[in-house]
């Protein structure tokens, strides 16, 4: 009886480490993806040092040992009074000694507002990449161009590992403004609360929305209504709304001209889309911006794609959707707003 056990167990062993291999295989490119952002993640969770540490060093900045401070205040204000998810993030610190560290990249077919869509397990369709080296950014910005789409590389400020790891602070966090830092710690603690899966639109529109009315009240509880801190942040974020608005409206144009090209060349689809992008980025600057580069200087070199427009509809395009929940339903109560979105929309 114990020779068959055996046996039976060695074919289960064996059936399984053949599967695994196969599996391996045919996902050979997710696997070793995965791999890389594991081992990127990792190397900045080991090699970041608690808060205290940087605290204690008298050649650290008080500058940025201020705003060390200053994030912890934030932490434990999105908690506290938002009741965010204490998920130990923000604790530590990750020197970046001045160099950019991960790299996005996010893709849209060239004549429609329709953004490339990656397959991961757990998190279901993303559209976008992350990467931690820049030549793979690259290589793989090349490849999705190569194969026609329009593509955008940019810098994230920051990203939530979702819980799996423990986010440290990143040393060029530290040179935002006040209002921008406390944003971006809350939105990216929201993704820690609430992440909804195949739903990324739904989920960067509301840490947007929900880390810019925290930053909001943070600061208003920190400094008051009328301080020089709080209407800074008011007048950028005014100015960058103005801008939003603005681009949403662009989108809404590009998909009438993308559906009024459909049957012509391709030769005659590109120089109409790149009239249309063209005339949406010059009536941009009559906007009126005191705090903000105007939209002609951050695009002198070249014009935005698809793909930057994209990522305006990805972040922006659900805002006037929870600003009316959030007052009609909640009284503006932003803490009993997110704890009923905590409870609609379990984790993952």
């Amino acid at each position: 009886m114990s020779r068959i056990v055996f046996k039976v167990l060695k074919w289960l062993l064996v059936s399984l480490a053949s599967l695994l291999i196969i599996l391996c295989l045919i996902f050979w490119d997710l696997v070793a993806y995965g791999y890389r952002q594991a081992k990127g993640q990792l190397h900045i969770v080991w090699n970041a040092k608690p808060v205290e540490v940087y605290l204690a060093d008298p050649a650290f900045p008080d500058s940025l040992k201020n705003k060390l401070r200053f994030v912890e205040e934030v932490r434990k204000y999105a908690i506290d009074s938002l009741g965010l998810k204490d998920s130990k993030n923000y604790k530590t610190l990750f020197d970046q000694k001045g160099e950019e560290i991960m790299w996005v990249v996010t893709a849209s077919e060239p004549f429609q507002l329709k953004e490339k869509q990656w397959r991961f397990p757990v998190l279901g369709d993303v559209p976008y990449k992350g990467f931690f080296e820049k030549e793979r950014a690259l290589a793989e910005q090349k490849k999705l161009e190569q194969a026609g789409f329009d593509v955008n590389v940019r810098n994230p400020g920051g990203w939530s590992t979702l819980g799996w790891f423990t986010d440290p602070i990143l040393s060029n966090m530290l040179l935002k403004p006040e209002g921008d830092l406390a944003s971006l710690i809350i939105h990216e603690m929201v993704h820690a609360t609430i992440f909804v899966k195949d739903s990324i639109d739904f989920n960067e529109n509301l840490a947007s929305f929900i880390g810019d009315r925290g930053a909001e009240k943070f600061l208003i509880n920190k400094y008051g209504g009328q301080s020089e801190q709080y209407l800074a942040y008011i007048q950028e974020d005014k100015e960058f709304l103005a801008y939003v608005d603005h681009i949403l409206r662009g989108c809404i144009y590009l998909d009438s001209v993308y559906t009024a090209i459909a049957g012509k060349s391709h030769q005659q689809k590109q120089a109409i889309k790149e009239n249309a992008i063209r005339t949406i980025m010059e009536s941009a600057d009559s906007l009126s911006f005191k705090v903000l580069a105007h939209p002609s200087k951050r695009h002198a070199q070249a014009l935005p794609n698809n793909a930057y427009f994209m990522s305006f509809r990805r972040y922006q395009s659900r805002q006037d959707d929870f600003w009316t929940e959030w007052r009609e339903a909640f009284n503006g109560d932003l803490k009993a707003y997110i704890d009923y979105l905590s409870k609609r929309h379990p984790f993952l």
